[in-house]
């Protein structure tokens, strides 16, 4: 049976005729640059996301350049984000001449460690430093410790950038003085949050395409007028940015797929379950398969909320390259995500240490595996991923 990671056929041909018609609007309009399709779609995600502005913007990873280019961080600024991430996370801090300063991740949620940052700061305070900027990223659908970040935010004085690109939707339990919940939205919780609609993502589109989300009025104008050359008004500049907008034709197709979000996150989270049954049943779960951790599971409605819309479905495993190489000989699609953490990459400058050590991220680089959990996915598929990696094992 081939089983592939990711297979958007289903999707589209659900939705060819309105995503047709979409496209086709914006065609006969002649609008291709911005116009009522982008700001429509921006207002939407602000909306979904619980935040006041969207600025939809070329790519993830120009919403990021773009959100710290709006924060005048430039040569020599410092950045505290996480070694184990898409390349995006690093390469915009290294663009701006800035350095990025990591710290390792928490092994089950595979996110920046929050108590490893409160470190870390504190000794940049000491030493005369000046951190510019905090960059966590929510990987694979789950946030970071975002009540501890904003905890930290607030007390050093330095802005959170939410690198939320596997992460639209996906929600964080803040807990209140009374002991309440409030769950709050991925990208809604720093001063901004961005995205990426890059096609593999819960919402993608049918190329590149990006989002940054704030409920602060003047740093949005800012992040406008980044987008579009710093133009502010037209032909008069005030700053120097970028062409980081957002296409009419992704935006209106991008709007079509957003009604069915929660329809693909829910599928999402069944796959996942039934991942985690057949694994337990098949007597695999942590000898010699870990799952993923669903590390806000306990929190008080959290069954109604979703604290993971699993971009991916990560596992750790023994011997992952050979499993990964086993299940692609029986047609069965997985990605590593990523085997090379961020402080070991090879373009990285001289002036940082590609040999310092981060141990839980390098752990999770050499023995994590992603398996298919496209909405779509059915559930013999599943069975049949599961049933290959127990004959591997065996």
């Amino acid at each position: 049976m081939k089983v592939p990671l990711l297979d958007l056929k289903p999707q589209l041909e659900q939705l060819r005729p309105r995503i047709l018609d979409a496209f086709t609007r914006v065609l006969d309009s002649t609008g291709y640059i911005l116009g009522p399709e982008v700001s429509e779609f921006e207002e939407r995600i602000a909306a979904y996301c619980g935040a006041s502005f969207g600025i939809g913007l070329s790519s993830g990873t120009d919403a990021l350049l773009a959100a710290l280019m709006s924060l005048n961080i430039c040569r020599d600024d410092l950045v505290l984000t996480t070694p184990y991430s898409f390349f995006a996370t690093m390469g915009v801090v290294l663009r701006l001449g800035a350095w990025p300063i990591f710290v390792d991740i928490d092994p089950d949620s595979y996110n920046m460690d929050a108590g490893q940052a409160e470190a870390i700061l504190e000794a940049d305070r000491k030493n005369g430093r000046k951190i510019k900027a905090i960059l966590p990223v929510h990987l694979y659908g789950q946030c970071a410790d975002m009540q501890k970040f904003k905890v930290l935010s607030a007390e050093y004085e330095v802005p959170v950038v939410e690198d939320a690109a596997q992460a639209i939707g996906a929600e964080y339990p803040f807990v209140q003085q009374d002991g309440s919940v409030q769950w709050q939205r991925a990208g809604s919780m720093g001063l901004c949050g961005c995205f990426s609609f890059f096609p593999s993502k819960n919402l993608g589109g049918i190329g590149d395409g990006g989002m940054l989300i704030t409920s602060d009025s003047a740093y949005a104008d800012v992040v406008r007028s980044i987008r579009n050359h710093g133009a502010e008004p037209k032909y008069y500049h005030q700053r120097v940015g970028g062409n980081f907008r957002l296409d009419a034709v992704q935006a209106a197709v991008l709007a079509v797929k957003l009604d069915y979000l929660d329809e693909w996150h829910l599928a999402r989270v069944n796959n996942a379950a039934k991942y985690r049954q057949l694994f337990a049943e098949a007597g695999l779960v942590d000898n010699p398969i870990v799952l993923p951790a669903e590390v806000y599971a306990g929190f008080a409605g959290a069954s109604e909320h979703r604290h993971h819309i699993y971009n991916q479905f990560i596992i750790r495993a023994p011997r992952r390259n050979e499993l990964r190489d086993f299940l692609q000989s029986r047609q069965i699609g997985c990605e590593i995500y990523y085997p090379l953490c961020l402080h070991q990459q090879e373009c990285l400058p001289a002036q940082l240490n590609r040999n310092q050590r981060f141990v839980e991220a390098e752990k999770a680089a050499a023995d994590t595996l992603a398996l298919p959990i496209y909405p779509g996915l059915q559930a013999e598929q599943i069975a049949w991923v599961v049933a290959a990696i127990g004959d591997f094992y065996r």
